[in-house]
C-alpha cells in the first residue's frame, strides 16, 4: 500500500531520493550537469510530496513558487525498482492539487531531451510544450512544459 506524504525539503527521505536523482542526472547530462545542477537546489523548496511503501520512500517531487500564478515542478524521481506503477503520476497529481490549494492556476517545468520517460510522463498528464523559459531559454537540450490547473 502506498502512502502520500506532504512535507518540505528538510525531510531526510526527500534528501536521500534527491541524491539518487542527482546521481542519475549526472550520468544523463554528462558535461551539462553542472549547468542544470545550479538550478536544482532544494534549500528554497517548501512543498514536497513523498510516496511511501511500507514506510520506505520510493518516489518524490516538489513545487516552488515561480510567478504570481505559477508553481514550478522540481525534483521528480521514482526509484528504478518502483517505476511503471504510476507513482510519478501520483506525485504529480498531488503537487497539482497542492498548487491549486495555494491559489496557483498553473504548473510549469523543465526537463531534458535525455529524459524521454519524463517527457512522456508530463505529456500523459496533460502538460503541453511551451517556449523554454528563464535560464533554459537558449538551452537546446531543455524542454519546458506547462499545465493549467483550472
Amino acid at each position: 500500500m502506498f502512502e502520500i506524504v506532504r512535507t518540505d525539503a528538510d525531510n531526510k527521505d526527500f534528501i536521500k531520493l534527491v541524491k539518487e536523482l542527482d546521481s542519475d542526472l549526472a550520468i544523463r547530462d554528462g558535461e551539462d550537469h553542472a549547468f542544470y545542477a545550479q538550478y536544482n537546489k532544494v534549500d528554497q523548496i517548501k512543498n514536497v510530496v513523498i510516496v511511501l511503501e511500507d514506510e520506505k520512500a520510493v518516489a518524490c517531487g516538489a513545487i516552488k513558487h515561480f510567478s504570481k500564478n505559477s508553481m514550478e515542478v522540481k525534483r521528480m524521481y521514482t526509484l528504478p525498482a518502483q517505476r511503471g506503477k504510476g507513482l510519478a503520476s501520483l506525485v504529480l497529481k498531488e503537487l497539482e492539487i497542492w498548487a491549486k490549494e495555494l491559489g496557483y492556476n498553473s504548473c510549469l517545468l523543465e526537463t531534458g531531451l535525455k529524459q524521454p520517460e519524463a517527457i512522456a510522463l508530463y505529456q500523459k498528464n496533460g502538460y503541453h510544450i511551451i517556449p523554454n523559459y528563464g535560464q533554459y531559454a537558449d538551452v537546446e537540450n531543455s524542454r519546458c512544459f506547462e499545465k493549467h490547473l483550472t
